[in-house]
């Protein structure tokens, strides 16, 4: 079968490679239909952020089930899945407490074993979620990012109702927007430094959008002074510039979800801080995807939301390739972010 392998650091190719075999009673072969990369795959194909070397890359994926182990139930041959890409090991005392998104025992595919940049792939049964059979395959590959943005609302008791305020629009943020909008928010804001982006916010249904290097903060709370209160923030950048702007444009008793991965330090000063303080915020950390029952009611919601239309999905594929060109189009990255979600497609 055809694979996308990560040889070494900046090193990619596409190999000739035997399909994987069943080889545990609750194992299942998966054909792999579509791909997407994520943002974290990027350090791992180009600043020495793999776990190991050779590698197979992908855990945003959709396919079909070829095949089954013995001892596996509710999935058959046929049956349209994706990919809950972390196996947690069900048995530490964050597990047992649901909290499977801080075990620190698991297994992650795509990352610490192979992923779906491949035709087939075999994984553990816990690892799919089936979807209807009509849904669209394409945009189901969008599952798992999807419920990045839901999870940060399942954390903060949901978003009805709420001022929602998203920092970064990028593929999450926009991602977050629309389940916002679905789910009930009450008034949607988008900030990001790239008019652009803040242009297909606005198209994908933000109230209000701002550019921080067009406006300052103070600007911007003030034009949001009529919806300071019972206010939700994601923060899904991941920089340290964003962190510090959440707390400045904060209203009173605000809730504020990081969800970006920060790659450089960040540095509060007293006056920053003292935004925590006096405005009595709520921050909360919100880590990868999962809660009980496994693997959580984001994933479910996250179909339902695709399926329904309520998530437009179109304008944030940058392209989508079939092997030859998907090496192409990662290595005209050079390890700086996507514009958009490069996708690889195996035949049907």
């Amino acid at each position: 079968m055809k694979a996308i392998i990560v040889e070494s650091n900046r090193n990619l190719v596409l190999a000739d490679i035997p399909k994987p075999q069943l080889s545990q009673n609750d194992d299942v072969l998966v054909k792999v239909r579509y791909s997407g990369v994520c943002g974290s795959d990027l350090p791992r194909m180009f600043h020495n952020g793999a776990h190991n070397y050779p590698i197979i890359l992908g855990h945003e994926f959709c396919g079909i089930i070829e095949k089954t182990g013995s001892h596996v139930h509710g999935l058959a041959p046929g049956d349209m899945v994706v990919c809950a890409p972390l196996l947690p090991c069900f048995d530490c005392e964050e597990c047992r407490q649901g909290f499977y998104s801080l075990c620190k025992n698991y297994t992650f595919v795509g990352s610490r074993r192979q992923g779906a940049n491949a035709e087939y792939i075999v994984v553990n049964e816990k690892n799919l979620v089936k979807i209807p059979k009509d849904s669209d395959p394409l945009f189901s590959s969008f599952i798992e990012p999807v419920t990045v943005g839901l999870h940060a609302i399942y954390l903060a008791d949901g978003c009805h109702n709420k001022n929602v305020i998203i920092l970064g629009a990028g593929t999450i943020g926009l991602l977050a927007l629309q389940c916002a909008k679905a789910l009930g928010a009450k008034s949607t804001t988008v900030i990001d430094i790239n008019n652009d982006k803040l242009l297909l916010a606005k198209k994908l249904g933000a109230n209000h959008t701002f550019n921080p290097q067009e406006t300052d903060s103070a600007a911007i709370q003030n034009a949001l002074n009529e919806s300071r209160f019972n206010q939700l923030i994601l923060e899904t950048a991941g920089v340290p510039q964003t962190v510090t702007l959440a707390l400045n444009i904060a209203g009173p008793r605000a809730q504020v979800l990081l969800v970006g991965t920060l790659h450089h330090d960040l540095h509060l000063n007293q006056k920053d801080f003292g935004l925590i303080l006096r405005k009595e915020l709520t921050i909360t950390g919100s880590w990868m995807n999962y809660s009980k029952p496994w693997p959580g009611e984001e994933w479910l919601q996250a179909s339902k939301l695709i399926n329904e239309g309520n998530i437009t999905l179109e304008p944030l594929i940058a392209s989508i390739n079939l092997p030859e060109q998907y090496l192409k189009e990662v290595y005209s990255l050079a390890g700086k972010p996507m514009n958009g979600k490069i996708i690889l497609k195996f035949q049907a």
